[in-house]
């Protein structure tokens, strides 16, 4: 292994173990309030791209960095889309039981 190499694997650890306290503590409380879907979207595809680029380069530590991060990332934006989907579904449903509550004529007694 070369010194450049060495160089690539350290950094490619740096920044994987960077984003694993927030995939840890998302995956284990399911929680993405906190979170941009449009900033993991982005995330996700760079990361796959960046893969992808080390793939045709053939770099290890791009390639294993990357292939390490797109799991946990691509299952955050999983989690977020499912979560923003939920969130959309309830407000549809609460204005649309609201606007039927709203227009309702009271029942005299």
């Amino acid at each position: 292994m070369t010194a450049i190499d060495v160089i690539g694997l350290v950094a490619a650890t740096l920044t994987t173990a960077s984003f694993l306290p927030q995939a840890v503590m998302v995956l284990q409380t399911r929680k993405t309030d906190g979170i941009s879907l449009a900033m993991y979207l982005l995330f996700t595809s760079g990361v796959a791209v960046w893969l992808s680029y080390g793939i045709l380069i053939g770099s290890g530590p791009v390639i294993i960095a990357n292939a390490i991060t797109l799991v946990l990332a691509a299952c955050i934006l999983s989690m977020k889309v499912q979560a923003v989907r939920a969130q959309r579904r309830h407000r549809a449903y609460g204005v649309a039981q609201g606007a039927t509550l709203a227009t309702s004529a009271p029942i005299a007694s």
